[in-house]
């Protein structure tokens, strides 16, 4: 069965990104016990650019953990780690860190059934250079566009609470967008 392996919220801040001070919130951190699922996220998680995180529909970002190896090994082929470090949960700035359900398993309108709320996917993350400068190398948005290893977002359809170790079930939506399809359809827009 599904799982959630870790939660994650993060704060808005200022960070240095080539040369230029930028707000982002894509540093998250774990957080410990239950916390509150709004329409709008999970409660004391920020976003910092409205106009591509966060809203009714990029409510949380869900990441499947069976990607970590893949961005561990980017990230020390790139001299960035040694090889007993590795990714701490909610490195790709995700608020769940999911086990059990990749981008392959979901569709637009799939609902993922918590005990105690309702999450739906509506959209893959689309990488930019933040995420770059997350991962610590230039060309990561390029990995993730090349791989689909990108991850989703969820809208609140019944506000709850989520905590890491909570299972859930996975309720098939009409079945018409698959995230991977989506995902390639807007790389393909970029790269035109």
């Amino acid at each position: 069965m599904p799982q959630v392996i870790s939660l994650q919220t993060g704060s808005a801040r200022r960070v240095l990104i080539n040369g230029r001070a930028v707000m982002t919130a894509i540093h998250k951190q774990p957080v410990a016990g239950p916390l509150p699922v709004l329409p709008l996220g999970v409660s004391g998680d920020e976003q910092a650019d409205l106009s591509v995180h966060g809203g009714l529909d990029k409510a949380v970002y869900a990441y499947p953990s069976e990607h970590y190896p893949l961005w561990q090994a980017a990230r020390q082929a790139a001299g960035l780690t040694g090889i007993d470090e590795t990714l701490p949960w909610g490195s790709m700035g995700e608020n769940l860190t999911l086990s059990g359900l990749l981008e392959s398993d979901v569709w637009v309108g799939d609902l993922l059934l918590f005990a105690n709320c309702v999450l739906r996917v509506t959209k893959p993350r689309e990488p930019c250079y933040k995420f770059n400068a997350a991962m610590g190398f230039n060309t990561a948005a390029k990995t993730m566009a090349q791989n689909g290893f990108c991850g989703f977002y969820l809208a609140v359809q019944e506000p709850g609470s989520l905590q890491a170790g909570d299972n859930f079930e996975l309720l098939p939506g009409p079945r018409s967008m698959g995230i991977p399809e989506s995902f390639r359809a807007k790389m393909f827009k970029h790269q035109r």
